[in-house]
C-alpha cells in the first residue's frame, strides 16, 4: 500500500453518501438529496475538484439559506468546487482550499475531512451541521473511476 497521497490520484465516482445524527439515525439531505451523482478528482500536483447532482432535479430544490459548517452549498440540485489540497498522512486529513465554487461564499474556504483508501475504495468522513443545527456525521464512499 502506498502512501494516500499517492493512492487518492485520480478520478473517483460516488458509490454512497450517508448521514447520521449523533445517535446513529439517517439525516435526509435535502438539496442533493441521500444519493446524489457525483465525481471527485485528485492530481498528482495537489489540485482537485467535485461535483455533484441531485438524481431529480425535476422538482425545484429551494436555495440554501444556510451553508452547515465544514460543507459547501449546493444551488438548485447542483453542487461543484475546485481547488487544492495537502493530506496529512499520519491522520488521514486532507485540507481542501477552494479556488473556485458554484457558490460565491465558498471561494477561499478551506475544509478538512478525514480520508483513507482501502480495499479499492476512497472512505471520506466529516463532521456538519444543517441548517436546524443538528450535527451530522457524513460517510462518503467512492470508487475509481480512472
Amino acid at each position: 500500500m502506498g502512501s494516500l497521497g499517492h493512492d487518492l490520484v485520480g478520478t473517483w465516482r460516488l458509490l454512497s453518501r450517508i448521514d447520521r445524527d449523533a445517535s446513529g439515525q439517517p439525516v435526509d439531505e435535502p438539496t442533493l438529496g441521500s444519493d446524489p451523482l457525483a465525481l471527485l478528482f485528485f492530481d498528482g500536483a495537489g489540485n482537485f475538484a467535485a461535483q455533484f447532482m441531485k438524481r431529480d432535479r425535476s422538482i425545484a430544490v429551494a436555495e440554501p439559506v444556510f451553508t452547515g459548517q465544514n460543507n459547501t452549498a449546493a444551488i438548485g440540485g447542483y453542487d461543484a468546487y475546485f481547488g487544492t489540497y495537502e493530506v496529512d498522512e499520519t491522520t488521514g486529513d486532507v485540507r481542501t482550499t477552494l479556488v473556485g465554487a458554484l457558490s460565491p461564499g465558498q471561494v477561499g474556504a478551506t475544509m478538512i475531512r478525514n480520508l483513507k483508501v482501502e480495499k479499492g475504495e476512497l472512505i471520506i468522513r466529516l463532521t456538519t451541521t444543517t441548517a436546524d443545527d443538528t450535527q451530522v456525521h457524513r460517510t462518503l464512499t467512492w470508487e475509481r473511476a480512472g
